[in-house]
């Protein structure tokens, strides 16, 4: 197959090492893709918003027959139809997936199914309903579904529609909708209720299956496992896109809306004090076209050491793809022009990919190898100075003298490309403009080691 190669580079003052993120078409020909998982083995599962689930080798070849076909069930249009699909964590035994979708009322269905004896192809008149939930708007439907380590399956719901959450579905513990719900499969009925839900019992407002509540349309959250957390990106109203993480065992939380959108007050009619509420780690707003959060994971793979730990998520209204250091700050890449990313999914290696629903394609996210951190090359005893500089930048602390630099604009431009360092360690800066750039340097022995330069 064919691989087109897509760069960006990041860069932040907040990050020292220059990181480039490549975007590797790994399949493409797919319809409308909205959610991207594995069952523990080497094939991709793919949802189509139109109600088919496609399996993609590890070669990025598409099987020809879908794994699974219920488009008849679907109402597919605008935010509606097959959203969501996790694999029971003993998938390998009992052959159990399920499936989040809204139905040809407009429903939200959670509904599990079984694979046949071909392990390519599912059973589709295996259904088993679990929820139906009723929506008064065609609006804010969520769609992700995870299975903890607890073995439990976690559900987001959307608000339920409109704008501004007119029923205040959000914040109202007896509607399902607005919540992350959290329900036993295991069940000879339709599901039991964990043990720890949080409203649990009558003498408690609140329904059973409800986890967490105040969210308004969480377009993709994931668990990030390592630190035992749940990172859920939630859609904002009109201004504001957040970034919610929460521990998994913190249960009974009330991320806000609506009467908050992000941290800032949205309407706080009837609200509690906002000390009960749990605001995001991170937010953006709408400048640069941005408009509608899509949610990704925490890189947990082995293959590039530089994304360990990072969020990596979007925006559907640009091309971009962000990253959410350790530190909360958000920074974002140039442009993969062409794209409006819808999801983000994991292989069973934790390698992580992105899907755009404009195009049908899906990517995997790589970083340019060369630009890897080597914990060992003691970057604490780099010096760049002076800084502001002009005419001449000086280097202090390099091994290797066998090394090139880079000077790039924040906009991405590079404007010294392969300087070698002078004898004096120096490299010459004469004719850049003054502006804001970053130096990376790079070699055998140091790998790269960026920092933020202000040239006068």
């Amino acid at each position: 197959m064919k691989k087109l190669l897509f760069t960006a580079s990041i860069f932040s003052s907040l990050i020292l090492n220059s990181q480039t993120i490549i975007l590797e078409e790994f399949a493409t020909g797919l319809t409308a893709p909205v959610e991207i998982t594995n069952a523990n083995d080497s094939r991709l599962f793919v949802v189509q918003q139109n109600g088919m689930i496609k399996i993609i080798q590890p070669n990025g070849t598409i099987n020809a027959t879908n794994f699974l076909n219920i488009s008849s069930k679907i109402l597919y249009g605008g935010e509606r139809g097959l959203l969501g699909l996790a694999f029971h964590p003993q998938y390998s035994t009992n052959g159990y997936f399920f499936v989040y979708y809204n139905n040809t009322a407009g429903n939200i269905i959670v509904a599990r199914y079984t694979v046949t004896s071909d392990a390519n192809v599912a059973d589709p008149n295996s259904e088993k309903i679990l929820l139906n939930i009723p929506k008064p708007f065609d609006n804010h439907n969520g769609g992700s579904i995870h299975f903890a380590p607890d073995g439990n399956l976690w559900i987001v719901t959307g608000d339920g529609g409109s704008g501004g959450d007119p029923n205040n579905n959000a914040q109202n513990k007896n509607s399902l909708l607005g919540k992350m719900l959290r329900i036993d499969v295991n069940a000879t009925g339709a599901y039991n209720i964990p043990t720890g839900n949080p409203f649990i019992g009558l003498a408690v407002d609140g329904l059973d299956e409800i986890w967490a509540y105040g969210l308004r349309n969480a377009w993709k959250w994931s668990f990030d496992l390592t630190t035992g957390n749940a990172v859920i990106a939630d859609v904002g109203q009109g201004q504001i896109e957040e970034i919610n993480r929460i521990p998994l065992t913190q249960a009974g939380v009330n991320y806000g809306w609506r009467c908050y959108e992000g941290n800032t007050a949205y309407n706080t009619a009837g609200c509690a004090s906002s000390s009960t509420m749990t605001f995001p780690v991170a937010v953006y707003d709408h400048s640069g076209g941005r408009c509608s959060i899509t949610g990704g994971y925490v890189y947990r793979g082995t293959t590039y050491p530089t994304l360990q730990g990072k969020y990596i998520f979007s925006d559907y209204c640009t091309p971009q793809i962000g990253i959410l250091d350790s530190g909360n700050s958000i920074t974002w890449t140039t442009s993969f022009a062409g794209n409006n990313f819808s999801t983000f999914g994991e292989d069973s290696q934790k390698e992580l990919y992105v899907a755009a629903v404009n195009n049908g394609k899906i990517f995997k996210i790589k970083t340019d190898a060369s630009l890897s951190t080597n914990e060992n090359n003691n970057l604490k005893q780099i010096k760049v100075y002076p800084n502001p500089a002009s005419k001449k930048v000086f280097i202090d602390g390099l091994k290797d003298k066998n090394i090139s630099a880079e000077i790039i604009s924040s906009e991405g431009r590079k404007v010294l490309e392969n300087a070698k360092i002078n004898s004096d360690n120096s490299i010459d800066i004469t004719g850049i403009p003054a502006g804001v750039y970053y130096i990376n340097l790079k070699s055998g022995e140091l790998k790269s080691y960026s920092q933020k330069l202000i040239i006068k």
